[in-house]
C-alpha cells in the first residue's frame, strides 16, 4: 500500500503537526540567520549550500529544487545552488549525496524514484533509509490516469472491466522500468487482478506522444504535462491516482470514487542529508523549508505545478519514506518483477 495508505498521509502532515510543534519550529525559524549552516570554506567564508537535482534541467523536479533553492537562499542568507547529477533515474545523484560530507552543505532534492528506484532495482546502488538523514518535506501531488481518446472506455472501472476481458491485449506506456510510473500500474494490477502490458520508454513525453498517436493506449503522468491533452479532447482522464480528487483538475475522481478504496499514490518532493549531518543544522534547514512553502508566490507556483505543500519534521518525513520504500518493495515482490536495469 504505498504513500499515503497510514494516518500520516501527506496531504493531512500539516494538520497533524502539534501546536507544540509549530511553536519550536517558529522559533527555529526566528533564529535561523545566527545558526551556521555548513562548515565554513577556507579563509572564513560560508560555503555555499548545494542541492542536487537528480534529474536533467527543465523538468518538474528540477522546477521544484530551483524554486527551494532561490527561497531558502533568501531565508537563510546563504548562496544556495542547484547542482543537477542525473542518470539511472535519480540514482547517479543519490549516490553521490550519499558520500558527501554531512555538513549541511550537500541536500538531495527526492522525488517518488527515491524509493520506488531502490525498491525495484537492487543494483540501483544506494539505501534511502540508511545512508540518508531526512531534512523535510516539501510537497505532493497525484499523478493522472489517462487513456486515447479512442479506447471505449470513460472511467477507471470500465478500463478495469476491459482489461479483464482482453488481458494482455491493452498496452501501458511508463517513463522507464522502475520508476513511479511502472510501479502504479503493478498496484493497479495487484489490486483489481488485471493484467496491462508494461511498455518502458525513456521518459514520459514519447509515452505520451504514443498514446495519443494509439500506438499504446494508456498511461500515467503529472497533471501539468498531460492535463493541456484532456482540455483540447486529444486524450481522456480517468481518475487521478490519489484517493481523492486533485484542485488542480477537480472535475476527475480519484481511487476512492473509481472503485479502489486504499490506493493513494502521490508524487513527492522533500529534501534530505547525508547521514550524520549534524541534528542542529538539520532542524534549521526544516525550519527554512517550513518558512519556504507558506510563501504565498510558493503556494502559486505549486498550484499551477498541481502540487500542495507538505510540511513536517524531519521525523515525519523519515516515517513517511520508510513506510514508501517498503510498501513499494512489497508490490515488487508481489507482482514477482524482475527488473535488470
Amino acid at each position: 500500500m504505498p504513500l499515503s495508505q497510514a494516518p500520516d498521509s501527506l496531504h493531512s502532515l500539516s494538520a497533524k503537526l502539534s501546536r507544540r510543534h509549530w511553536m519550536a519550529l517558529a522559533a527555529t525559524t526566528a533564529s535561523a540567520s545566527l545558526l551556521p549552516v555548513g562548515a565554513r570554506a577556507q579563509g572564513g567564508a560560508q560555503a555555499a549550500i548545494k542541492i542536487v537535482v537528480p534529474f536533467a534541467p527543465g523538468a518538474g523536479t528540477d522546477a521544484v529544487g530551483r524554486l527551494m533553492a532561490q527561497k531558502l537562499g533568501e531565508i537563510l542568507g546563504r548562496h544556495v545552488v542547484v547542482e543537477n547529477r542525473t542518470g539511472a533515474s535519480g540514482a547517479i545523484g543519490a549516490q553521490y549525496v550519499a558520500q558527501s560530507a554531512p555538513d549541511g552543505n550537500t541536500l538531495l532534492l527526492v522525488a517518488a524514484p527515491f524509493t520506488t528506484v531502490p525498491a525495484a532495482l537492487p543494483q540501483a546502488g544506494y539505501d534511502p533509509l540508511a545512508q540518508f538523514t531526512p531534512v523535510g518535506m516539501i510537497a505532493s501531488g497525484p499523478l493522472l490516469w489517462a487513456v486515447n481518446k479512442e479506447l471505449p472506455v470513460g472511467n477507471l472501472k470500465e478500463l478495469i472491466a476491459l482489461a479483464k476481458r482482453q488481458p494482455g491485449k491493452l498496452n501501458y506506456g511508463s517513463a522507464g522500468a522502475g520508476g513511479i510510473n511502472h510501479l502504479v500500474l503493478e498496484q493497479l494490477k495487484m489490486k483489481s487482478g488485471i493484467f496491462i502490458t508494461h511498455i518502458p520508454y525513456r521518459g514520459i513525453a514519447p509515452a505520451t506522444l504514443d498514446m495519443v498517436s494509439g500506438q499504446i493506449e494508456i498511461i500515467t503522468g503529472t497533471i501539468p504535462a498531460l492535463a493541456p491533452y484532456v482540455r483540447d479532447g486529444r486524450i481522456k482522464a480517468l481518475a487521478v491516482t490519489s484517493a481523492g480528487r486533485s484542485a488542480a483538475l477537480p472535475e476527475v475522481p480519484g481511487m476512492s470514487e473509481s472503485g479502489l478504496k486504499g490506493f493513494n499514490v502521490l508524487n513527492y518532493f522533500g529534501l534530505v542529508a547525508p547521514r550524520g549531518t549534524p541534528p542542529e543544522l538539520v532542524l534549521q534547514l526544516n525550519a527554512a523549508i517550513a518558512k519556504a512553502v507558506a510563501l504565498p508566490e510558493v503556494k502559486e507556483r505549486f498550484a499551477k505545478d498541481a502540487i500542495e505543500a507538505a510540511v513536517g519534521t524531519p521525523a515525519q518525513l523519515g516515517s513517511f519514506l520508510e513506510r514508501d520504500y517498503q510498501d513499494w518493495k512489497a508490490v515488487v515482490a508481489a507482482q514477482q518483477l524482475k527488473i535488470d536495469s
